[in-house]
């Protein structure tokens, strides 16, 4: 089973206005890396050297992966990832 990872309305445009796309189970940065392959522009918004830019949240199931094991996070069957950019403003 697949794992989910949903993208932000800011940047489904990058999707081809995807509001979800199913990736592989595994670490966080293969999830990524895959995501960056797929839709490079995306990829060059959400990582900078391999890792997520610093104004980029990721949470996996619901915990943010500053509080767990970054990017070598494990992303199980069914999981759902969250890609949360911070937005300026308040």
């Amino acid at each position: 089973m697949p794992a989910t990872v949903r993208i932000p309305t800011s940047l489904r445009t990058l999707t081809d206005g995807s509001a979800s796309v199913e990736v592989q189970p595994g670490k966080l940065t293969q999830l990524l890396d895959d995501l960056a392959l797929r839709y490079p522009d995306l990829g060059a918004r959400l990582l900078e050297d391999g890792k997520p830019r610093r104004f980029v949240n990721i949470f996996v199931a619901e915990d943010d992966i500053r509080f767990l094991d970054g990017v070598d996070t494990p992303v199980n069957d069914g999981q759902v990832v969250t890609i949360l950019p911070a937005v300026a403003g308040g």
